[in-house]
């Protein structure tokens, strides 16, 4: 439970003490939070060999995420409970994120061009200064022209799609209560 009873509701698909998902069918994972909940009780004493049994066979039987709480009630905190449903907080918009998404998309491509352009000028402008002789700079433009091509080839629409897709997964998350993504 590490501790927190607040980081043994937000392990659910949906935190069942949220009037609103209570008539959910609980899932494997759900009932899977419960039993460790149990399990970490009766290793510390919590509740005895009876006890137990008899909050396994109330989890066995149970069908819907509102049975849930009641079994585990006096093994965790209940102090964080929402006072609003997390989804009713920021109603799903399809396209939402767009114009986020188009605007990130725009950064990469400046961010792109920025960067084969400054290095690029720089190598030319100091290979005219030198009084020119072998093009190394070439290799400059070559190198760092790769990240433009990179940023165009990809699509336009396929990348802002991309990032309108992460927008709102990770929308999603935070709506949810969940730790964001490991690449966010």
């Amino acid at each position: 439970m590490s501790g927190d009873g607040r980081s043994v509701w937000h392990r659910f698909g949906h935190d069942p003490r949220v009037a609103e998902h209570q008539h959910l069918r609980a899932s494997d994972r759900d009932r899977d939070v419960v039993t460790e909940v149990l399990s970490e009780g009766f290793a510390d004493g919590r509740l005895d060999r009876e006890e137990l049994d008899e909050r396994q066979d109330r989890l066995r039987e149970s069908r819907t995420l509102g049975d849930l709480p009641p079994i585990v009630a006096d093994l965790v905190s209940d102090s964080a409970v929402p006072a609003v449903a997390p989804a009713a907080a920021a109603p799903a918009v399809p396209g939402r994120f767009r114009l986020d998404a188009e605007a990130a998309y725009r950064q990469r491509l400046v961010g792109a061009v920025s960067g084969f352009l400054i290095p690029t000028l720089i190598c030319w402008v100091v290979w005219i200064a030198a009084g020119g002789g072998f093009p190394w700079p070439l290799f400059v433009t070559i190198g760092t022209v790769m990240g433009p091509i990179g940023v165009l080839a990809g699509g336009r629409e396929r990348q802002v799609a991309q990032v309108e897709r992460e927008l709102e997964e990770k929308a999603r998350r935070e709506q949810r209560g969940l730790p964001p993504a490991e690449d966010d």
